[in-house]
């Protein structure tokens, strides 16, 4: 097997089955119902002041796991040879999204206290944070889906295809 497929630690997850992509789901889905809720509290006419409360809740869910979507994926990281593409890919990728996680995390900061809806500032901010967020996401799927980063190794996969190796 090569580098990159095999986990550095059991924390990081099974031979085939890492722990970051499913960690990386947490701070994805709150931050995009953080962005939904924004645009909720601007456009409710009850208690818009609820509404960009559970946003301001919803980002530090996503900062939260961020963090430990973040250590996971470090740990990946070094299975990763050094100077390669999948690397350099690998430290864009953690780049943008410790960049990410700080710009929501500022943004909950400059939450604390606000009344009513969310200033549209911030709504821009999570806009762009978002968008942030699908680059490193696509960058993630490229070490994934292109360089095979913690993927099973093609024997592995060529066993569910194959009729005669089947354990169902």
């Amino acid at each position: 097997m090569s580098r990159g497929k095999e986990p550095v630690t059991v924390l990081a997850g099974p031979y085939g089955h890492p722990f970051h992509p499913i960690l990386v789901t947490v701070p994805i889905g709150a931050w995009v119902a953080s962005f939904i809720f924004d645009f909720g509290s601007r456009l409710a006419i009850g208690d818009a002041a609820a509404l960009a409360t559970g946003s301001r809740w919803l980002i530090a869910i996503g900062v939260l796991g961020a963090g430990a979507a973040a250590l996971i994926g470090f740990l990946d990281m070094f299975a990763i040879p050094t100077g390669s593409r999948a690397f350099r890919t690998a430290l864009v990728h953690m780049s943008l999204n410790l960049a990410v996680t700080a710009a929501y995390l500022v943004n909950f900061l400059f939450r604390t206290g606000q009344e009513g809806p969310v200033p549209t500032a911030l709504i821009i901010v999570s806009g762009v944070s978002l968008a942030g967020l699908g680059v490193s996401g696509y960058l993630g799927g490229k070490l994934a889906f292109e360089y095979g980063v913690r993927v099973a190794g093609e024997e592995t996969q060529s066993t569910g295809f194959n009729p005669t190796t089947a354990k169902d």
